[in-house]
């Protein structure tokens, strides 16, 4: 009997002895395995999909009714900025311009009559105003008439290439009518849409590569030009719209592009991805203080490579995070520090 209990008061003291280092309050303290948030290279590398637009797209139009009496353009031609590109029938304007021109000279006449005669005292002033306000209104005629002639003449407003050719000689044209489309698409927009987290990193001129399906070997480079001013509160992305330059043709408006936004210089506050600790859409991390005493606290998180994660917010580099023992720790409570086995290479 009395050798049973030395045996048991022996293994008691052993165990005590060996239990390590007590918590207050007489609780052992857990074991806990940390690891240092730091500071390291990230480069930014988004991928999304893109579609190509035009530099400037239009669809050509006539502003007014009327026949189509010449077509001064090719399918595909490239044009200047103000080339005739079709012209109207423009019988009634021509008559239009020469009866407000006639008017005009009947009008002038009479304003210099009546102030030759007002300066020898032969008719009242009042004449003479009246005959003034109708000289100008008939000048505003002509204006007006020269106006309508010009829209027999359809110009295209920029340099670009034109598209297909959708009316004919003699067809009756209107403002819904399209004669043909013109492109310019010797620079190409891609738009693109990235997640929010990226918004931080997000500046005008940083690198776009870009990539077809129609020219699977080729690689297209171009800069980010603009950044939405809004975020889409469905999606929680923001558009991006990069250009590239585009000489020799092979990009064209509506192509499919997949899209990859790089920038090299980009440095982040990283910790392993197992320190996270999630709950619902929030995280957290547990973090160990100089008196190994752990704090509970919120992160927001970025962008994520593997096995580790992007820290935002509500942690500096140089504090520790527990990465193993997280299901031991509690906030508030102390806990040993334990070196982590190392592995064979």
């Amino acid at each position: 009997m009395r050798t049973t209990f030395n045996l048991v008061a022996t293994l008691a003291l052993l165990l005590t002895s060996n239990a390590g280092f007590c918590a207050p309050g007489g609780e052992t303290a857990p074991g806990v395995v940390t690891v240092t948030a730091e500071i390291k290279s990230f480069p930014l590398a988004a991928e999304a999909l893109g579609n190509a637009r035009a530099n400037e797209s239009i669809d050509i139009r006539p502003k007014i009714t009327a026949t189509v009496t010449e077509i001064l353009f090719e399918e595909g031609q490239s044009v200047a900025a103000g080339d005739v590109l079709i012209k109207l029938d423009n019988l009634e304007q021509v008559a239009d311009l020469a009866a407000a021109k006639a008017a005009l000279v009947d009008s002038d006449a009479s304003y210099q009559r009546s102030r030759e005669l007002f300066e020898s005292n032969v008719v009242a002033k009042s004449q003479l105003l009246q005959d003034e306000a109708e000289k100008i209104a008939d000048q505003a005629m002509v204006s007006v008439a020269e106006s309508r002639m010009a829209e027999t003449i359809v110009r295209a407003p920029f340099a670009g290439r034109i598209g297909l050719r959708r009316v004919s000689l003699g067809s009756l044209v209107g403002p819904n009518t399209v004669i043909t489309t013109l492109d310019d698409t010797d620079t190409i927009k891609v738009d693109f849409d990235l997640p929010e987290v990226y918004l931080s990193r997000l500046s005008p001129g940083l690198t776009v590569r870009a990539r077809s399906a129609a020219w699977p070997d080729h690689e297209f480079t171009g800069v980010v030009a603009s950044i939405d001013t809004r975020v889409d509160p469905v999606s929680r992305t923001v558009r991006v719209r990069s250009v590239m330059p585009n000489e020799d043709g092979r990009l064209r408006p509506g192509m499919f592009l997949t899209v990859t936004l790089l920038k090299e210089s980009v440095e982040a506050l990283m910790i392993p991805e197992r320190a996270l600790i999630p709950e619902r859409s929030t995280q957290y991390v547990f973090v160990v203080d100089d008196n190994q005493r752990v704090e509970r606290r919120e992160v927001n998180i970025g962008r994520r490579r593997p096995g580790e994660v992007e820290i935002l917010d509500g942690l500096a580099a140089g504090e520790r995070v527990i990465v193993d023992g997280t299901q031991k720790a509690r906030d508030g409570q102390t806990v040993r520090i334990l070196t982590p086995a190392k592995t064979e290479p």
